[in-house]
């Protein structure tokens, strides 16, 4: 419950980021043209980006007969979170991680990696699983989508903002034509709200782990998994270029070896801290 409150005080606080950045630059006008563009572009990421990013990583159907078991527990974990069954691919890498898509639960997919597979055991598959089942249940696409919609939309705003300020402003307020004052605010808005959208990411990471823990009623397993998935990342991991950037907050743990970041910048919350919360989350069960 908590981390559903937290989501919906940052959704708010960068909706009023956003609104404040409009007016200041344009009044409800430059506000209005930044939104529309920013749904367009949203508007095909939301419909799209789970067949791009499929594309991204060269998955293929998860094979029925040689994974039996994988259909098994997702079978069995979508009954009981009563969703329909998703799409299972496979990607070949020993990068060992797993990521859910999709614009809904009727449209969802699962993807587990080759190297997931090997490295962990039914049980801590099994928590895995049921975390990424639980982003589908919490409709975390649409709430992601939603973020970087605002995201996006500021961005523009103050993209606009930066020309007016180096090229001159019309406005006669003085407070607005002050140059100096909208290339600041042009920069420090779309940081406020990269960071909100980032601390939204974490967010829902920790209530996936919350809510998959909880339906497969074995927190210490997710736990499990995530140890050994995050060891396993600093020996085999992705490049650290833009296009695996752009999908980095969809995988369970962060698939780059640079685990150095500051948590303030990260896509997902401090692995220890994952862990601490749902050996908590066992303790509250017995």
């Amino acid at each position: 419950m908590l981390n559903k409150i937290k989501t919906a005080i940052l959704l708010s606080l960068m909706t009023g980021l956003f609104m404040l950045l409009g007016t200041f630059f344009g009044g409800t006008f430059g506000l209005g043209i930044a939104l529309i563009f920013a749904l367009i572009m949203n508007f095909i990421t939301y419909f799209y980006s789970d067949k791009i990013v499929l594309r991204i990583y060269k998955a293929r159907p998860l094979d029925k007969d040689q994974y039996a078991n994988v259909y098994n527990i997702i079978t069995e974990l979508s009954q009981k979170m009563d969703l329909p069954m998703p799409k299972l691919w496979l990607i070949e890498t020993q990068m060992a991680n797993a990521f859910a898509t999709g614009r809904n639960p009727e449209n969802s997919s699962v993807a587990v990696t080759t190297g997931i597979l090997s490295i962990l055991d039914e049980r801590e598959l099994r928590g895995v699983l049921a975390h990424e089942l639980s982003h589908i249940k919490n409709r975390d696409i649409l709430i992601t989508t939603i973020a970087a919609t605002m995201a996006a939309a500021i961005g523009y705003i103050a993209n606009m903002m930066q020309y007016a300020a180096i090229w001159g402003s019309g406005s006669s307020d003085k407070k607005k034509g002050n140059p100096i004052a909208m290339l600041l605010v042009a920069i420090l808005m779309p940081i406020a709200a990269t960071l909100i959208q980032l601390a939204i990411s974490r967010s829902r990471e920790y209530l996936a782990d919350e809510t998959g823990a909880e339906c497969c009623h074995d927190p210490l397993a997710l736990a499990s998994a995530l140890e050994k998935l995050h060891g396993s990342i600093k020996h085999s991991h992705l490049n650290n270029d833009t296009v695996h950037a752009s999908t980095a907050s969809l995988f369970i743990v962060h698939p780059f070896a640079s685990i150095d970041w500051l948590s303030l910048f990260s896509t997902h919350p401090p692995m220890h801290k994952r862990i601490a919360k749902l050996r908590q989350i066992h303790e509250n069960m017995h």
